[in-house]
């Protein structure tokens, strides 16, 4: 299969003089339908137009930008599969020496804000050539937005960039429609209506939802808040309304939402000719790749609105899945290929167990605001039937050439006690032993503040997961994901969280450092201190200290913890906690010998 071309001479080849979009992005270019650059740039060649693609160009030189020449219709910007910000840097603000998307996984392919840096070189190549900026980094930084690296709130990602046009959520839709109507003669100053995307304005239109300005939210966090709880009630492509900002004299206008892809659109974009592949002349391993490369997305979407995700915010609550036959004849087609070893790595989406899943609601959920269908409780219109999930996972296997199918992506346990046949399934063939599940935390005021379920539900489904385990014969184990320094989580809730784990038997492996990043309801909280929907303050962790001490509080049975472990339990009074996470004398070791000298001697 022909890959998209990065330089003239493969543009020549194809027959191609000109092209018409050019994609620039600071990802690898690997023809996968996993990475987005490549989706989009297959789905504009399908609908005839001539793509080309610019990847991770060196941005201290314009020659790279210049590679393919100057496009006939614009520029499309990303600055790939995450934020560059996130992708550069720890939560504890330290640079990273690895890049999973770069090949060799090498840090430094692609410059901090890439997306600023990117749209600034291509304005200096070519000034009149109209710039469409998209891809995560571009979506959640549509408004003004917090900025925790810079630890200050900072413009939308449109006025600092000073590109035309912003693309945000998934980008079929609005791009494609970009596209064709520039083909069709229009100037690009007429494109001031499409869904999905953000533009600069003298108004904010008669019907659009006015946010606080942006140099209000930053110089007032309750204003802040103010902001996000506002636009987060505009993401419902059904029933959204415009949401505008006043940035100094001018409004950054945000057009309701995309509409979500029907299930024939969905197949027909999956369907496209992907090499499923790095591009031939990179030469050293790209570790993003060799993850996914046998993966297969089935659906996208997720209903469970946590708020410390931008899944909802990006990709929309609405599960858009595939039919059956898109996936398995996209599983064949892989079985054919030469690398491919008898195992699908990943079977599933944002939300394995959301595969098929939608609104009963007589207008199919056309009119709700709610960010969740999970949240305080699953809605009594969610459709949580799980047939059409356990059929795609039985036709998965009987695919011939298939030995194994793994079930990869995370899986909603408070949905798996309404989907019996589903977790049979699951528990049966498609997990290796270790079934891994985020509750995040257990105590109440803390997944209150998550819009996560709580500890009851959680221990339900841990005796449903050992009872299923049992019935099947197997002896298989939870590994729970779990996340410290949560906006509204204190030392002591981390205490009676590790109390939790040792009372289940349950061992954490990693610990996910809260980071604020842009867009998430849980990145608002950080910020201005308050629950925006209730104007209730909340405890924030903000120094790295309170952060180490959180963290070790969730790895007690890790011996070079220990010593951040009493020091958080003298911080919140409760060193006779000590007693009860290191009772047990089967990981005895010098240096637990040597705590266990200390308890006894009160220190």
């Amino acid at each position: 299969m022909a890959f998209l071309p990065l330089t003239k001479e493969e543009a020549a080849a194809r027959g191609w003089r000109e092209l018409d979009v050019i994609f620039v992005t600071g990802d690898a270019y690997i023809d996968h339908p996993a990475f987005g650059v490549p989706l989009l740039a297959r789905w504009l060649e399908f609908h005839g137009f001539r793509v080309g693609i610019i990847a991770q160009p060196d941005w201290r030189s314009r020659e790279l930008f210049l590679a393919l020449g100057r496009p006939r219709l614009f520029f499309a910007v990303s600055a790939g599969a995450m934020d560059s910000m996130v992708a550069h840097y720890t939560p504890a603000r330290k640079l990273r020496h690895d890049d999973a998307y770069t090949p060799g996984n090498r840090h430094g392919a692609r410059p901090n804000r890439a997306t600023i840096v990117y749209t600034s070189r291509l304005k200096e190549c070519f000034r009149d050539v109209p710039v469409v900026i998209g891809g995560i980094e571009a979506s959640l930084r549509r408004h003004a937005h917090y900025d925790y690296w810079e630890d200050k709130v900072r413009r939308s990602l449109l006025v600092d960039a000073k590109a035309d046009l912003l693309v945000f959520g998934m980008g079929e839709r609005p791009l494609l429609e970009v596209a064709q109507r520039l083909r069709s003669g229009e100037p690009f100053s007429a494109l001031t209506d499409i869904r999905g995307t953000a533009l600069m304005a003298r108004e904010a239109g008669a019907d659009a939802v006015v946010l606080p300005s942006f140099e209000a939210v930053a110089a007032d966090r309750l204003r802040y808040a103010e902001a996000f709880r506002l636009a987060a009630d505009e993401t419902n492509p059904f029933c959204a309304r415009a949401v505008a900002q006043r940035h100094g004299e001018r409004y950054v206008v945000c057009n309701p939402p995309a509409l979500p892809l029907s299930e024939a659109e969905m197949d027909a974009l999956y369907a496209l000719p992907f090499a499923r592949a790095p591009h031939p002349s990179y030469k050293e391993t790209i570790p993003a790749y060799e993850q996914i490369k046998a993966s297969v997305t089935t659906h996208r979407g997720c209903f469970g609105g946590c708020s410390f995700c931008a899944i909802t915010h990006h990709q929309g609550k609405f599960i858009q899945s595939r039919s059956e036959s898109s996936i398995a004849g996209e599983i064949e087609r892989m079985v054919r290929m030469p690398w491919f070893r008898g195992s699908v790595s990943d079977v599933g989406g944002a939300t394995a167990n959301m595969y098929g899943l939608g609104c009963g609601h007589t207008d199919a959920g056309a009119s709700c605001r709610k960010e969740s269908c999970l949240y305080p409780r699953p809605c009594r219109h969610l459709v949580t039937s799980d047939r059409r999930a356990a059929a795609l996972l039985r036709r998965v296997r009987g695919i011939r050439g298939v030995t194994h199918a793994a079930v990869s992506s995370g899986v909603r346990y408070d949905l798996l006690e309404r989907q019996p046949r589903y977790l049979e399934q699951l528990l049966a063939h498609h997990v290796g032993g270790r079934l891994k599940v985020a509750p995040e935390h257990v105590v109440g005021r803390v997944t209150n503040l998550m819009h996560k379920p709580g500890a009851e539900l959680f221990e339900r489904f841990l005796s449903l997961f050992l009872r299923e385990s049992a019935r099947l014969g197997k002896r298989q184990f939870v590994v729970p994901y779990l996340i410290s320094g949560h906006p509204g989580c204190t030392l002591e809730d981390m205490v009676e969280l590790a109390l939790f784990l040792k009372k289940h038997g349950l061992r954490v492996e990693q610990v996910q450092d809260f980071t604020p990043t842009p867009g998430s309801l849980s990145t608002c909280m950080y910020y201005s201190g308050i629950d925006p929907a209730t104007g209730r303050k909340v405890h924030v962790a903000r120094s790295d200290r309170e952060k180490l001490l959180q963290k070790a509080l969730l790895l007690w049975h890790q011996p070079n913890e220990w010593r951040h472990l009493l020091e958080a339990l003298r911080s919140c009074g409760k060193e006779d906690v000590a007693r009860l996470l290191l009772s047990d004398e089967r990981y005895e070791s010098p240096a637990r010998t040597d705590t266990r000298r200390r308890l006894r001697r009160g220190k």
